[in-house]
């Protein structure tokens, strides 16, 4: 999204989500866009940081709307406008949109790997320290040492990127992660 600002400067853009990266994405965009709306769902911004609140507050053409979901897309050929709803009142309107950009959560699509690996109630792997817990290894964890870093639950399995519990989604932090996990698989290959 960062990249695509550029191509909607002077338009209306909105954002739909109310964490960081929504919050992040809004004070970009807030550079190029005639005016941003935030569009969250909850009654607040419980999940962003205070400093960024702050710089929301103080950017003239940022508004931010609780209570409030999309629930229409309209545009021939590409988006010109929006329906939105406030959840508290119930009352729609139509407004000009020129992009919208969603920041409402990741989730992991790891289903895939059933009970091979072990995984949060969110379905994100847990690897290295989140696999052990206070002193003890992984069940069926057959190794002498921790896991490593990026290693899950099954020696010489390693996860990186997104699918990883409690990381930066970033694809500069995946890729940092991979080119790490390479080391870690010549460690875990030098005593299999």
């Amino acid at each position: 999204a960062m990249t695509e600002a550029a191509n909607f400067a002077g338009q209306p853009m909105f954002v739909v989500g109310g964490a960081n990266s929504a919050g992040q994405a809004a004070m970009h965009f807030s550079r190029f866009a005639s005016q941003v709306t935030m569009l969250v769902r909850g009654s607040g911004l419980k999940n962003m940081s205070q400093y960024l609140i702050e710089q929301i507050e103080s950017t003239k053409n940022i508004d931010v709307r609780f209570n409030t979901s999309v629930t229409e897309v309209r545009g021939e050929k590409q988006l010109e406008s929006l329906e939105i709803t406030n959840a508290e009142t119930g009352a729609s309107e139509m407004v000009e949109a020129g992009a919208l950009f969603l920041f409402i959560g990741a989730k992991p699509h790891t289903e895939f790997l059933g009970d091979v690996v072990t995984r949060n109630g969110a379905g994100f792997v847990l690897t290295g320290v989140d696999l052990v817990s206070v002193g003890s290894k992984p069940k069926g964890w057959t190794e002498k040492r921790d896991p490593f870093m990026l290693e899950t639950s099954v020696p010489g399995i390693f996860a990186v990127g997104d699918v990883r519990q409690g990381v930066v989604r970033r694809v500069a932090s995946a890729v940092g992660q991979g080119g790490t996990v390479v080391s870690m698989v010549h460690q875990h290959i030098r005593n299999v």
